[in-house]
């Protein structure tokens, strides 16, 4: 696995970080949808200093990220209910 050191820039910070060459992309583009997200709060809410976007930021994508999961576990639930009764169903069948 290739690392490289690429700088980011979050909330007109610059940080360098070393990342694996693969997931470079995913990096940039992470930290460019912090940006667009603290762009919108800023325009959009009262705020006193950057920590109070950065918190509603790490919020937001905190909480999508909890509702992903709880959503991915009920789907994975539901799959394998359901393989189960296609699979009974075959059975049935031969």
């Amino acid at each position: 696995m290739e690392e490289i050191t690429i700088n980011i820039v979050i909330a007109d910070k610059s940080y360098k970080l070393t990342v694996a060459r693969a997931d470079e992309g995913k990096v940039r583009k992470a930290a460019a949808l912090i940006n667009e997200r603290i762009k919108s709060y800023s325009s959009h809410y009262a705020f006193k200093d950057m920590q109070d976007l950065l918190a509603m930021t790490a919020l937001q994508f905190a909480t999508s990220t909890v509702k992903y999961e709880s959503e991915r576990a009920y789907m994975d639930q539901d799959l394998g209910q359901k393989l189960n009764e296609l699979n009974s169903l075959l059975s049935e069948q031969l």
